[in-house]
């Protein structure tokens, strides 16, 4: 916001000197005529113009309100050297000369004026001052004249234009901030949200596991094996009050480290130990090694493990087959089971075991999962990752 304070400071400043400028060299043209400034003066008068036309591109340049002064001070002496000596003025043509210098010239500076009520002073001082300068060169003593109305006319433009490049900008900025709060608080809930969701695929898939194993009294699961999983949750709930966040390594383990790059051939061995341990006896198919990105590669892990719990719990059966290919750009794992079966369409929406820690954890880097199961016939998963 600061950088667009600066623009718009700088915007005024410059097309305040070339508003000046141009006034300057009008009225400088205009005076140059004969018989509008007496010969002996017109030097001294180009001087100052000049002076003058130095201090507005000082304006341009720099925001001390000094050169501001300067360049009215000058302006209006250059009015008044024009036109001495004084009351002796018989032709309309010095005042119609001398008005460029006094809305243009003069009146630039009301651009860089508007940033500040208490410029606003000075504002008023260099309008009035230069319109009564510009009345006073006519024939008459009169100052209300068509000169000395452009002259006020300039200044007041002038300061329109300012306020109202000022109070613009400043509702961009507002809008913008607001912009950038809304994104904030949308970003937020993103991740709130993202967060939350990733915290029940940890519970459901670690500790709500377990106690559903000591809930049925570890039918199907040796000791040994339940004592085991119920210490690495117990260590994994003590990381968490310390303040870690787990990132999944592999099925059923969360390890604090972060891993770039790993083979899946060392990992999937993990997998099988441990459903060896709990019983349950998969038959795997397919070889080779396939490197996958450690993001990929833990959702690819933790949904297929997910898939062999729930034959392991709810088939009926003792043994799974899992069978892995691999495509040009895509790795994929088919888990099939000869149990009991189930309707999907009779799932309760409330239970997120399947949606959570399969198809939306696969979906996050772009993945899929597809389901297919009978009553009486078994059940199928596809699940696919790219590579």
């Amino acid at each position: 916001m600061e950088l667009i304070e600066k623009e718009r400071r700088r915007l005024l400043q410059s097309a305040a000197r070339a508003f000046g400028l141009t006034g300057v060299v009008i009225s400088a043209i205009c005076l140059a005529l004969p018989g509008v400034v007496d010969p002996d003066l017109l030097p001294s008068v180009m001087i100052i113009l000049a002076a003058h036309a130095g201090a507005l591109v000082m304006v341009g340049r720099s925001s001390n309100v000094a050169w501001i002064v300067l360049s009215i001070v000058l302006g209006c002496g250059a009015l008044a050297v024009a036109q001495l000596p004084w009351g002796q003025s018989t032709s309309i043509a010095l005042p119609i000369s001398l008005a460029p210098l006094g809305a243009a010239g003069l009146g630039a500076v009301g651009m860089v004026l508007s940033e500040s009520t208490g410029r606003w002073l000075l504002w008023a001082g260099g309008a009035v001052a230069s319109s009564v300068l510009v009345a006073s060169a006519g024939p008459t003593t009169a100052f209300i004249s068509t000169p000395a109305i452009a002259t006020l006319a300039g200044w007041v433009i002038t300061l329109i234009i300012g306020l109202w490049v000022t109070v613009g900008v400043q509702r961009a900025v507002r809008r913008i901030e607001n912009i950038g709060r809304a994104h904030h608080l949308e970003r937020q809930a993103s991740e709130t949200e993202a967060q939350r969701r990733q915290s029940a695929r940890l519970l459901h898939d670690t500790v709500l596991a377990t106690l559903t194993l000591l809930a049925h009294s570890g039918v199907g699961v040796s000791e040994d094996a339940l004592r085991q999983q119920a210490r690495e949750d117990a260590r994994l709930l003590r990381q968490l009050r310390l303040g870690s966040t787990p990132m999944p390594q592999f099925s059923g383990v969360y390890s604090l480290e972060p891993v770039a790059e790993t083979p899946l051939g060392t990992t999937l061995e993990s997998v099988k130990q441990r459903f060896l341990r709990m019983g349950l006896t998969v038959r795997w198919h397919g070889s080779g090694q396939v490197l996958l990105p450690s993001d990929v590669l833990d959702a690819f892990l933790l949904a297929l493990a997910e898939c062999l719990e729930n034959v392991r719990r709810h088939a009926g059966v003792e043994e799974a087959d899992v069978t892995i290919t691999q495509g040009d750009d895509v790795l994929r794992a088919v888990v099939t089971d000869a149990g009991v079966g189930f309707d999907p369409s009779e799932v309760a929406d409330e239970r997120l075991g399947f949606t959570e820690s399969v198809v939306a954890r696969l979906h996050d880097v772009g993945g899929s999962a597809r389901l297919f199961s009978t009553p009486g016939a078994g059940t199928t998963v596809i699940l696919e990752v790219p590579r």
